[in-house]
């Protein structure tokens, strides 16, 4: 479930990582990684060493030092300056300090300063004969490439985390169907071909679909089933007269409007005489640069011999008379969906994965039948990488039951297929 949401919203996924590496390489430029510097100092073992330590991480000792050498604030010197007890007659004080030749000169400052301070008669806590054993050492820590590196990785880690729970979050609120067989529920009626669709972006693009579309060989014989269901055979139609396949899709959907024109390019290609018909549309904006492609092709010299254009009209009687396949395109407004009655042997419906909802495809339905138009399909464009459904809605519906023997399944299929599939 998680790789699917992942793969279904790649591209929000893809900016949340993205956002959380930047924000952790971000971090560690504003938070360059502290480096340390010590120094040893001796103090005499008569002498109360807790106290010396105190004294020498107060005031008296680092206020001095703000002033002289303003390297650290006092504020910075009292988070940055570590006085700790190493044996009972010696201090170990640490520096920190974001480059290390500020660490290792603020070290010997602290240090400097401190023997300064207890050294005359008369100090507070006493007089101590304290000595610095050697200046301080070279400051050692994480280096910034390091530290870019580690927190950018975590800004990795976390941006991970909160990409997968953003595209599952999404992916609960989210109503468009992607899979096969929620959209063939939706409809009711099964899927019968599902293949990527080219997605042309003006009259130039709708041409070169026209004049060159050629599918891969596994959804060329997909879309071959699809013909085959609804009536049409390699280089003729199932009967005497011929086949009109109205393809029903939304306007909110640009991608599906190109399955009608690959399945009538291909069917084509396949020697059946066909005719692409453009009819007329609530929205006529959405298939203009279609209308214009059409119009294009068929004045050129390089339209496809078996296939005729048709605009702003639905097939006659005697188009369906003389054989092949009409192709309608029909598109449909998702809220409000009215289709007049297509003369149509069967009307497949053009959906994209992840463009509808169930509720519009339900009033696209609702409105055919309503029309006195049964759904015979439905085409799938551009499926999800990731649907292993098939949306035949047939092998769902078959009873529980025990199956009957071998030799009665047979006698049953060759009593219920046409005469047509018979031969």
């Amino acid at each position: 479930m998680l790789l699917r949401a992942v793969r279904r919203h790649k591209v929000v996924f893809g900016v949340v990582v993205v956002l959380g590496v930047l924000a952790g390489a971000g971090f560690a430029v504003l938070r360059p990684p502290m480096l340390s510097s010590k120094v040893l100092v001796y103090v005499p073992a008569s002498k109360q060493i807790q106290t010396q330590a105190l004294i020498a991480g107060g005031y008296g000792v680092l206020g001095p030092v703000s002033r002289a050498d303003p390297v650290l604030s006092y504020a910075q010197l009292l988070r940055q300056v570590k006085v700790e007890v190493s044996s009972p007659t010696s201090l170990t004080i640490s520096v920190s300090a974001k480059t290390a030749a500020d660490a290792q000169s603020v070290a010997d400052a602290v240090a400097q300063r401190y023997v300064a301070l207890v050294r005359v008669p008369g100090a507070a806590g006493g007089q101590v004969l304290a000595r610095v054993a050697a200046p301080a050492a070279p400051a050692t820590g994480t280096s910034r490439s390091a530290w870019l590196a580690e927190l950018a990785g975590l800004g990795l880690l976390a941006g991970v985390v909160l990409g997968v729970i953003v595209v599952v979050a999404i992916g609960q609120g989210e109503r468009r169907l992607r899979e096969r067989d929620e959209i063939a529920g939706a409809v009711g009626a099964p899927v019968l071909a599902s293949v990527p669709v080219l997605h042309p972006s003006g009259t130039a693009g709708w041409v070169r679909l026209l004049e060159a579309y050629e599918p891969g060989v596994v959804h060329a014989w997909s879309l071959r089933k699809a013909l085959r269901h609804v009536g049409v055979r390699d280089g003729r139609s199932g009967g005497g007269g011929g086949v009109c396949l109205a393809v029903v899709s939304l306007a909110a959907d640009r991608r599906a409007l190109a399955v009608g024109p690959q399945l009538a390019v291909y069917a084509a290609s396949l020697g059946v005489p066909t005719t692409l018909v453009i009819g007329p549309q609530q929205d006529p904006d959405v298939t203009a640069g279609l209308v214009a492609a059409c119009t294009t092709v068929a004045s050129g010299s390089r339209q496809p011999g078996s296939l005729q254009f048709a605009v702003g009209e639905y097939p006659d009687a005697a188009r369906l008379a003389g054989g092949g396949l009409t192709v309608v395109i029909a598109v449909a407004d998702s809220r409000n969906p009215r289709l007049a009655a297509v003369p149509a042997t069967a009307t497949v419906l053009g959906v994209s994965a992840g463009a509808a909802t169930a509720e519009q495809l339900a009033r696209v339905a609702l409105s055919l039948t309503g029309a006195g138009v049964d759904i015979s399909g439905i085409l799938v464009a551009d499926p999800d990488p990731g649907d292993r459904t098939t949306g035949r809605l047939l092998q769902l519906g078959q009873p529980a039951g025990p199956r009957a023997p071998a030799q009665h399944r047979q006698v049953a299929r060759l009593t219920a297929s046409t005469p047509e599939d018979r031969r």
